[in-house]
């Protein structure tokens, strides 16, 4: 009965993954003109949104992620390229609102993090299995030998 619970459980929360992350579209746009969108879109995938933190401004539903786009309209309009408009943005925001930071000073520990991490953990993982193997199983006594020879006698001839 609990075994039939249990996979009730998780399938109903798997549909509920798979119908919110269906939910998980492109906020609508709001120009005319496909190309401008178009390079609006492409500004925004850019951009973390401020508000969610795990999605892109493009994606995004917030109030200010709709404001960024507009801005980000606003100045492709007027002539400026993508590039001017992320550095606008980071100077305003900072890096972190770039959806994948730039590798500088400030972000090497996020980009080298990990595979520091993993190396550090390798060299522990290593050492560890070499003084296991340099280490020798302690000797047994004449006593506890005579009394392991004893009780496998007793096993093999219980059998």
């Amino acid at each position: 009965m609990t075994r039939r619970w249990l996979i009730s459980l998780g399938l109903a929360a798997a549909s509920l993954l798979i119908s919110s992350a269906a939910m998980a579209v492109q906020a609508p746009s709001s120009s005319a003109d496909p190309a401008l969108e178009a390079r609006v879109m492409a500004v925004a995938e850019e951009l973390r949104c401020l508000v969610c933190q795990n999605e892109t401004i493009a994606a995004s539903h917030a109030d200010l992620a709709i404001d960024l786009r507009k801005q980000i309209r606003t100045k492709l309009a007027e002539g400026q390229s993508e590039r001017q408009i992320l550095d606008f943005m980071v100077e305003r925001y900072g890096d972190f609102v770039l959806y994948r930071p730039r590798l500088s000073a400030t972000t090497v520990l996020l980009w080298a993090g990990p595979f520091a991490l993993l190396l550090v953990g390798g060299v522990v993982m290593a050492r560890t299995i070499r003084a296991r193997k340099k280490q020798t199983p302690a000797a047994l006594s004449e006593a506890e030998s005579a009394r392991a020879r004893q009780l496998l006698a007793q096993t093999t001839s219980d059998s």
